[in-house]
């Protein structure tokens, strides 16, 4: 038992280590919550002009995604030819937005990190590296993705892809890689947990990062891809000392898509209030919302802040 205890409060430690490299120069202030935007789903947007939109909303975060009309290149768990992105565009894409007053929290990746190819899954961490490199030169150390989904082709097996033996394994050891490219490069990945994958719960993400064992590898904490099998107070009791970023987004529970804030079933006083508590500092980030509706969803997150007698940071 004193064993156990021991290496639990090791890795205890080794993630609070890894909240040291990912704070970097943010500020905590008590009752101060960071509100920002991701940008995925502004595709009608150049860089330029959503700048000056997310500005005009006093938005001061993004999480930054390639899906802009002048730098469309992300794909949702897939790689993209980069050659056109220069180290020099990049830079130029990242001072866009910090000449508007915004900081870039993380840049988005995902790719898939569970493919059963090892060759598809060191083509994946070669392009992460690959966006890594780039982020060095717009600022950027942090790095968003999920460990990504597979559908093995012909009748669906009895245990699903994602909860095989063998599959928890790889995605390990593909984690570990993942997390000797992240140190060589000075970087963060923060990897987002979603009940139909790998990392279906909080608990599971957890230990995942634990046997990883790398202050490098973090969680990115969506409460909306969990709220099928967990409570917030489980997913902020499990995951508190690796949480390094926050998806603001909301789902109708039993229902597969996500929706923008405060249009699902989540109860986004308590969320507030547990990432005020636990998670000071780090911006709770707008995502599943574009121009159209991306000012409804701020408004619902500002308002809770707001109701909470809290400030936005």
């Amino acid at each position: 038992m004193h064993d156990a205890m021991t290496r639990r409060s090791s890795l205890v430690a080794l993630a609070a280590g890894g909240a040291a490299l990912g704070q970097g120069k943010r500020g905590k202030s008590a009752g101060s919550v960071p509100v920002g935007v991701a940008t995925t789903d502004f595709r009608d947007q150049t860089n330029q002009s959503l700048a000056e939109e997310l500005k005009s909303q006093g938005v001061r975060h993004i999480q930054l995604f390639f899906t802009q009309k002048d730098s469309n290149y992300w794909k949702y768990g897939a790689r993209s030819d980069l050659k056109d992105m220069t180290p020099e565009r990049a830079k130029e894409i990242a001072g866009v937005y910090r000449s508007a007053g915004m900081s870039i929290h993380g840049l988005g990746v995902y790719v898939t990190l569970i493919h059963p190819d090892p060759a598809e899954r060191q083509a994946n961490l070669a392009y992460f590296e690959a966006m890594m490199k780039l982020g060095e030169h717009m600022g950027v150390r942090t790095f968003l993705s999920e460990m990504g989904h597979y559908q093995p082709p012909g009748p669906a097996p009895r245990v699903p892809y994602d909860w095989q033996d063998e599959v928890w394994k790889a995605a390990v050891g593909t984690a570990k890689e993942l997390a000797r490219v992240a140190e060589a490069n000075n970087a963060t990945v923060l990897l987002e947990p979603i009940y139909r994958s790998v990392l279906a719960s909080a608990k599971r993400t957890r230990v995942f990062l634990e046997e990883v064992g790398s202050p490098r590898v973090r969680a990115q904490l969506d409460p909306a891809n969990l709220l099928e099998v967990n409570d917030l107070e489980e997913m902020f009791a499990q995951l508190k000392p690796w949480i390094g970023g926050i998806h603001a987004k909301d789902r109708k529970l039993h229902v597969t898509q996500g929706v923008a804030a405060g249009q699902g079933d989540l109860d986004y006083r308590k969320f507030v209030t547990l990432a005020a508590q636990h998670t000071p500092g780090i911006p709770l980030i707008i995502e599943y919302a574009g121009t159209k509706d991306y000012r409804a969803a701020l408004a619902h997150l500002r308002a809770v802040i707001g109701e909470l007698g809290l400030t936005e940071g």
